[in-house]
Parts: structure tokens; sequence; C-alpha cells
């Protein structure tokens, strides 16, 4: 008999993140409009479905390893993993490293100053 915390863990395919993802911002959207504001005005905000598909994987990585926030070379060593894991989000996780200083609210752009 296999024992549960000796197997590894199976990562889930791109397409269900995918759709997870998808599923997340259709409800972003939903609740902002159902809060009356305009979808011009927020719509460029919203991360991409493979933008939130990459801090999904994040987060999951940050949890693995006890929730504390990354440092930037933690943070540029786990998006270039999740890029080396799932090929197809390459230019979501380059375009998110690249962000510097963006507009939009839910980056979580790490400057070399975080503990």
């Amino acid at each position: 008999m296999a024992n549960d915390d000796q197997t590894p863990r199976r990562r889930a395919s791109l397409e269900l993140l995918r759709a997870e993802a998808a599923d997340e911002l259709s409800v972003l959207v939903t609740e902002r409009l159902r809060a009356g504001e305009d979808p011009w005005d927020f719509m460029e905000e919203l991360p991409s479905v493979d933008e939130l598909v990459v801090f999904m994987l994040r987060a999951e990585n940050i949890a693995a390893n006890g929730g504390s926030r990354p440092n930037a070379s933690r943070h540029y060593r786990v998006l270039r993993q999740i890029a080396l894991d799932y090929p197809p989000l390459t230019r979501a996780v380059w375009g998110l490293l690249g962000q510097a200083n963006t507009h939009r609210r839910w980056d979580a752009t790490v400057r070399a100053d975080a503990g």
C-alpha cells in the first residue's frame, strides 16, 4: 500500500487550470458589474486567464513553503519554474516578470527590498 505522504502530488492539467481561472475571472467581472462599475473602466485592470493561472500556481508554491512571501530572487525562480513546467504560460510569466511598476492593483510585483 502506498502512503499518501510519500506519493508525489499530481499537478492539474493546464486546461483545467485555465478553466478554473476563467471561472474566477467571470466571477470578478460579474461582481464588479453588479456593483455598478463600467467595464470600460476596469477590464484592463483584470489579469488575463494565463496571468491568473500563473498567480494561482505561485500561490500554491508560497503555501507549500510555509506561506512566507518570496523575496525578489525567489519570486523570479518560482515564476521561471512555472514557465518551465507549463511552456504555454511562458509569455504570461515573462510579461509579469517584466512589469516593475504597473497600474494594476492585483499585480504581485516584488521589489528588491521585499523581505
